[in-house]
């Protein structure tokens, strides 16, 4: 990406991470964060030439984290076991303490202009799970697969939209349910 990680930098994206989850991305100022870091503008500008630039990193950490989560739940053999294995990944998440949604929807809703940088990670994190949904059900020759993968999606999304505004536990085992109803 071309910059050099340093504590302060990590500092900052931390700070942002939390304020940006918790308050929506819009609503946090660059200001904000400088204070909650405890350092200057130049400083923060110097890792960050914009605030979206900052937002950017925010989503790439979140991706990596979502990534390797989801890998990890989806690398079973087994279809319906990785299926159970996400399906209780996503309780455990929406379950947590200050779980407001997926972050990359809110992104989203936040930046509707599809050539933002910021958009753009959201897109290339939602072809990725579209690639690791394709993956995971290329086993089972479905014949439209496409459509599958479609499905799954919109079944991911609504389970987090569900896990925020309703019960999360409710949500993960609709997400079961409706993904072992799709591959069949």
């Amino acid at each position: 990406m071309g910059f050099v990680t340093s504590p302060v930098r990590e500092r900052i994206v931390e700070a942002a991470s939390e304020l940006f989850y918790a308050q929506g991305l819009r609503a946090v100022s660059a200001d904000k964060i400088i204070e909650r870091v405890g350092t200057t503008k130049v400083t923060f500008y110097r890792h960050f030439r914009t605030k979206d630039d900052l937002v950017v990193a925010y989503l790439e950490g979140r991706a990596a984290i979502e990534r390797a989560a989801v890998g990890q739940a989806v690398g079973h053999p087994d279809v319906d076991t990785a299926l159970r294995r996400l399906s209780e990944g996503l309780a455990a998440v929406a379950c947590s303490p200050g779980f407001r949604g997926c972050p990359f929807i809110n992104a989203a809703a936040e930046y509707p202009d599809p050539d933002s940088p910021v958009r753009r990670v959201v897109d290339a994190h939602r072809a990725w799970y579209r690639a690791t949904f394709g993956q995971l059900i290329a086993p089972l020759e479905l014949a439209d697969a496409d459509g599958v993968v479609d499905e799954l999606m919109l079944l991911r999304d609504g389970a987090m939209v569900a896990g925020y505004l309703g019960d999360p536990a409710a949500a993960a085992g609709a997400l079961l349910r409706g993904c072992r109803a799709v591959i069949k």
